[in-house]
C-alpha cells in the first residue's frame, strides 16, 4: 500500500512540474511569436502581376551586373570578392537561383527597397549598399526583372545548394566544411554564428520563425530577413538537421526501445521484490 502511495505523489508531482512548471517557464523564456509568413503580407504586391522576361533581362544585365553576377547564363561580376568586401563590406550574391529560393513578392520588394523588405532599416538608414529602385523604376520593370530571374532559375536545388545561396554567404558549418566568404562581422555589425549544431539548440519553430523573419524572435538583430520560401526554407532547416543532428532517427528509435526495456525491467523488479518479501514474511 505506501508503495502505491508513493507511486501516485511521484505521479501527481511529475504531472504538476511537467503540466503546470514546464510550460510557464518556458513561455517566459520563449514568448509566443506570430506563425511564419510565407507570403510576406506586410509588403505592398506589385502592380503588374506577370512580368516580361525577355525585357527583365536587359533590365538585370543594364542594372545588376556592376555588382551582381549570373552565372548560368555565363555572366561574371566585375569584382573579385576581396574587391567587393572593401568596396561594399560583402559580397553580392549570384543570381542565378534567386528565382527559385525567394518568394516572387519578397523579390520584387527586395529591389523596389532592399532595408525595407528584409527589415533592416535600423541598421541601413539610406545607406544600404545595394541601392533602392522605388523611385527609378516601375512597378512593371520590377515584374519583367522578377520574370527573367524566374525563368533562368533551375528547377530544383539540393538542400545544401539552397543552403549555401541563401545563408552560406555569411554563416559557416565548420561540421560539413563550409566557410562564409567573411567580412559579415563589419557589415552586420555583429559576430555571425556557425550553424553546425544551431539545429540541436534551437527548437524548429523557433529557426521557422527566425529564419521567416528574425525581428520576431530577435528585435533589433542586424541578420536580414531572407525572404525564402516555403519550400526552400524546409531545405534549409533539413541541411542543418542532416548535419548536426544526423542521428535523429537512430535516436529516436533507439529512444523506444530502451522505454520498452525499462517498463520490462520495472516489471521483472517489482516481481522480484514481491517474491523476496514475501520469503521474509
Amino acid at each position: 500500500m505506501k508503495e502505491i502511495l508513493a507511486l501516485i505523489v511521484v505521479v501527481v508531482l511529475t504531472g504538476i512540474i511537467y503540466w503546470g512548471v514546464e510550460p510557464f517557464a518556458h513561455s517566459q523564456m520563449n514568448p509566443a511569436v506570430a506563425p511564419a509568413d510565407y507570403e510576406f503580407k506586410d509588403l505592398q504586391p506589385l502592380a503588374v502581376k506577370e512580368g516580361n522576361a525577355a525585357n527583365g533581362k536587359e533590365i538585370v544585365t543594364t542594372n545588376c551586373l556592376a555588382c551582381h553576377s549570373i552565372k548560368v547564363e555565363g555572366m561574371e561580376s566585375p569584382f573579385a570578392p576581396e574587391d567587393a568586401l572593401a568596396a561594399y563590406g560583402v559580397v553580392p550574391p549570384d543570381l542565378s537561383t534567386a528565382g527559385l529560393i525567394y518568394q516572387e513578392n519578397f523579390l520584387g520588394n527586395v529591389i523596389k527597397n532592399v532595408s525595407v523588405a528584409t527589415k533592416q532599416t535600423h541598421k541601413f538608414d539610406g545607406n544600404h549598399p545595394m541601392p533602392a529602385y522605388y523611385d527609378m523604376m516601375s512597378d512593371e520593370e520590377i515584374a519583367d526583372m522578377v520574370a527573367y530571374l524566374k525563368s533562368i532559375a533551375p528547377e530544383t536545388l539540393s538542400n545544401k545548394e539552397v543552403f549555401v545561396d541563401a545563408c552560406g554567404r555569411c554563416h559557416s558549418v565548420r561540421y560539413d566544411k563550409w566557410s562564409a566568404e567573411g567580412g559579415m562581422t563589419d557589415y552586420l555589425g555583429a559576430k555571425v554564428p556557425d550553424l553546425s549544431m544551431m539545429i540541436r539548440s534551437r527548437s524548429l519553430d523557433y529557426l521557422h520563425t527566425f529564419i521567416n523573419d528574425p525581428q520576431k524572435r530577435l528585435p533589433g538583430t542586424a541578420m536580414p530577413r531572407v525572404g525564402l520560401t516555403q519550400e526552400a526554407e524546409n531545405q534549409v532547416i533539413a541541411y542543418m538537421e542532416s548535419v548536426g543532428d544526423s542521428k535523429k532517427d537512430e535516436r529516436e528509435a533507439l529512444g523506444y526501445k530502451l522505454i520498452i526495456f525499462m517498463v520490462i525491467m520495472g516489471v521483472v523488479a517489482y516481481l522480484w521484490k514481491r517474491k523476496i518479501w514475501s520469503d521474509v514474511h
